[in-house]
């Protein structure tokens, strides 16, 4: 496959050091389609993951995180009536429909939770790596 080269250029106030990388045609391609998606060039977008990958700025806020503990939490909670719920059914024993109901419901209730928390995390990391957040 042919290699696709890029520069990263860093604001001038950085002293103009650039840093290659090369990459395949369909992984250039990739690049070029999530940094799209993200709002930013490619260069913005390459420099935003390596300073992010590097730990520079970190990927989650105190907020953040401890939206996620809660979240993992619900999470657990949900795991272990499903799991007694499987247990019944496994056993032979009947479970009552509405028992059912209220588990898929809770899941339901923390996977909308998630990819709502999980669309504000990208939302916030486009602001910040277009310098708006």
């Amino acid at each position: 496959m042919d290699d696709a080269k890029f520069e990263v250029r860093l604001e001038p106030d950085r002293k103009g050091r650039m840093v290659h990388a090369r990459v395949s045609a369909d992984e250039y391609a990739a690049i070029e389609k999530a940094a799209k998606a993200a709002d930013m060039t490619v260069s913005g977008f390459f420099r935003s993951l390596i300073i992010e990958g590097a730990g520079a700025r970190p990927f989650l806020t105190e907020e953040d995180r401890l939206v996620m503990a809660l979240l993992l939490e619900d999470m657990r909670a949900i795991g272990v009536n499903l799991n007694q719920v499987a247990r019944a059914l496994n056993s032979g024993k009947g479970v009552h429909p509405s028992d059912v109901d209220i588990n898929l419901g809770n899941v339901q209730r923390v996977q909308a939770a998630v990819m709502t928390e999980l669309r504000s995390l990208a939302k916030r990391a486009g602001y910040k790596r277009r310098g708006e957040g």
